[in-house]
């Protein structure tokens, strides 16, 4: 009988012992639950990017992208402060089949340096006659499959006064709308400077 007693003694130490192993596993059952959880959310996070990126690539290679303007060739339509400068999404899709407008602000490589992209006003398209500030000919006739592009800023502008009429296939994009800075939200209309 005395075993038995101590038994009786121990019963409510092996119960609660028994309680806290139940709670132990099931906060390990929980914890594990969080994992599965967790691994589920990684999973879609990273099927995500990967669908995310290809796509974003797209959009910006076919479709927009931004771009910052620096110097002060295009002032006063464009960086009419000293400062940081404007912002300006470039709509590419609109240049798809090389379609420009006189007046458009295009972006384009450099013909002087291709690793560069330069922004300036298209003044003439192929076919038109143009009077030149200071191209080797006064007047140039604008060749098949080209146009013509200078600064707003003239004397502060590397354009087509310097390197002579630009190949379509050099264009980037369109200057559609300003994006930053929020005070200069605005979107740009195709016009020539007087």
């Amino acid at each position: 009988m005395l075993i038995c007693k101590s038994y009786l003694n121990l019963l409510p130490i092996l119960m609660l012992n028994t309680s806290f192993l139940l709670s132990s596993l099931l906060s390990v059952q929980v914890m594990a639950q969080q994992v599965r959880t967790g691994r589920r959310y990684l999973r879609a996070f990273v099927s995500g990017f990967f669908v995310a990126v290809p796509v974003s690539l797209t959009v910006f290679d076919r479709f927009a992208c931004v771009a910052r303007v620096e110097g002060a060739s295009m002032q006063p339509s464009l960086n009419p402060e000293a400062g940081p400068g404007d912002v300006v999404l470039l709509n590419r899709w609109s240049v798809r089949n090389h379609q420009v407008q006189r007046g458009d602000i295009v972006s384009v490589l450099s013909p002087k340096n291709p690793q560069q992209k330069i922004i300036k006003r298209v003044i003439g398209l192929e076919g038109d006659f143009i009077r030149t500030l200071s191209y080797k000919n006064r007047y140039v006739r604008i060749p098949d499959g080209h146009f013509w592009i200078e600064g707003d800023h003239h004397g502060h502008s590397l354009d087509s006064n310097s390197f002579g009429p630009v190949s379509v296939g050099l264009l980037h994009g369109r200057a559609s709308h300003i994006i930053w800075p929020p005070k200069r939200w605005q979107r740009i209309e195709a016009s020539l400077p007087p």
